[in-house]
């Protein structure tokens, strides 16, 4: 039980990867905070952290306003008794060409994936600083780093997520507290599921490994970062891709 005694907010827990990392920290001792502004999908994540022996919450919020996030991290600090992990990973989609894209779905989805990332970083962090230890970890993607067709703000929301994790790792490393990213590729959950039979084919032969990935294999991933055996890593991007980019 290597995170026994831990609290950990993991924020887009309500389904996929954020359900199957709450549920993978609890497997590991850490007692979870679910957050999602789903909060009636968040209590069956709620549920089966329960069912692991772990103590959970489940605090409805949306990530890309200030004052639910304050509000979250307060009710954390006050009902599970600290803060010691945050996982960034609420995120949403609003695919587009770049000419056809409208401005609300630019700013919705760098609202949510970016400011959102920024917002639960600033409000734990003081906790973190305080108790002189922590981790955090952002969930970004591999089309952050590769771009995607049609996916113009999405790419650029994970790209900077990326330049987000390594700036506060250096600033924050003296006190302490680490700041890594997990970088999916092309995972099996419902922002998959809708592919059509020839598009999943294709996509399948550009990942080496033959497959798509499961949330597991992100959430043992994130694990990993925040555990101890990772204590002399921060400011590093985890590929978690099958191969489909490797460098």
């Amino acid at each position: 039980m290597e995170l026994d005694g831990k609290v950990a907010i993991v924020t887009g827990g309500a389904q996929g990867i954020g359900r199957a990392i709450a549920e993978t920290l609890a497997g590991a001792g850490a007692d979870v905070a679910v957050v999602d502004v789903e909060v009636n999908r968040a209590h069956d994540t709620v549920a089966a952290v329960i069912a692991l022996g772990r103590r959970a919450l489940a605090v409805k919020a949306n990530v890309a306003e200030w004052t639910d996030v304050k509000a979250m991290a307060d009710q954390v600090a006050m009902e599970l008794g600290r803060v010691d992990i945050l996982i960034n990973n609420a995120g949403i989609t609003r695919d587009g060409l770049l000419l056809r894209m409208k401005e609300e779905d630019w700013n919705l989805v760098l609202d949510v994936n970016l400011k959102g990332t920024f917002h639960c970083t600033k409000a734990v962090l003081p906790a973190l600083m305080k108790q002189r230890g922590g981790a955090i970890v952002n969930i970004a993607s591999v089309v952050g780093v590769m771009g995607n067709a049609g996916q113009a703000n999405y790419a650029a929301s994970k790209a900077a997520v990326i330049g987000f994790t390594k700036t506060v790792a250096r600033e924050y490393a003296s006190r302490g507290v680490r700041v890594n990213a997990v970088a999916p590729g092309f995972i099996d959950t419902a922002m998959t599921h809708g592919l059509a039979a020839d598009a999943r084919d294709a996509l399948l032969k550009q990942i080496p490994l033959g497959r798509l990935g499961t949330p597991g294999d992100v959430a043992e991933a994130v694990r990993f970062l925040v555990s101890s055996a990772a204590a002399y890593i921060t400011g590093h991007v985890l590929h978690v891709n099958g191969g489909m980019l490797m460098g």
